[in-house]
């Protein structure tokens, strides 16, 4: 299957960039290209997308904000929103991802890490830059009140999806997971598929601030 990208830039170079990375790939296609978030809604509006590469701080509307109004207009997606930014900050990570962003990274990834993103997101998962996710999460933990609430929905988890669950929350990916656990990614990956299913979550983001507020991680921890 073909995934179909809107690149959404103000840089004219940076679009060009990413094309030349994107079109190298058999199962990739730039379908669009915007300038700034207005823009990108109205290319979106035309075209039919399954992955829009976003960057944050544009004129006339910004990535967060087009982001936000994407998700709002269609919430069981597609497109889902992949967010670049030069900005490695936990605010950008934070509001892009409240605004319903499938993934933060920061531009300087390597072409393949980015690639590996655009397909992770495609598929339903969610990504996050691991240089920021530590601060992000304790963002969050910050925001949730100092009193965690224990949530029923966690007695549906076995112990294993209850152990694959913290270290979804301490940011660890599929593969580190599998590594820590012993089990093959395609196990991991079934477990978080269940987790999700059982606590009705729409991605790892959510199921991280589930984990945070019910108590099972700490700010730190």
């Amino acid at each position: 299957m073909t995934i179909r990208v809107v690149i959404v830039d103000d840089q004219a170079l940076v679009r060009a960039g990413f094309r030349m990375v994107l079109d190298s790939q058999p199962d990739l296609k730039v379908v669009g290209e915007a300038i700034d978030g207005a823009d990108a809604l109205r290319v979106l509006a035309r075209t039919e997308a399954d992955v829009v590469v976003m960057d944050i701080r544009m004129p006339t509307m910004d990535g967060v904000e087009a982001t936000r109004r994407l998700c709002a207009d269609r919430p069981a997606g597609p497109p889902r929103v992949l967010v670049l930014t030069t900005f490695d900050t936990e605010a950008d990570a934070f509001a892009a991802l409240q605004a319903g962003a499938s993934g933060f990274l920061l531009k300087n990834v390597p072409p393949e890490d980015l690639l590996a993103a655009i397909r992770v997101v495609a598929q339903g998962d969610s990504v996050v830059a691991p240089s920021i996710t530590r601060r992000l999460l304790d963002r969050f933990a910050g925001q949730l009140g100092a009193a965690p609430t224990a949530d029923p929905r966690l007695a549906q988890l076995t112990e294993r999806e209850r152990e694959v669950l913290l270290l979804v929350a301490q940011g660890l990916s599929n593969a580190e997971i599998a590594n820590r656990v012993h089990v093959a990614e395609a196990t991991v990956k079934t477990h978080v598929g269940r987790i999700l299913a059982k606590l009705q979550l729409r991605d790892r983001v959510q199921a991280v601030v589930l984990a945070y507020e019910s108590g099972l991680v700490t700010p730190g921890g």
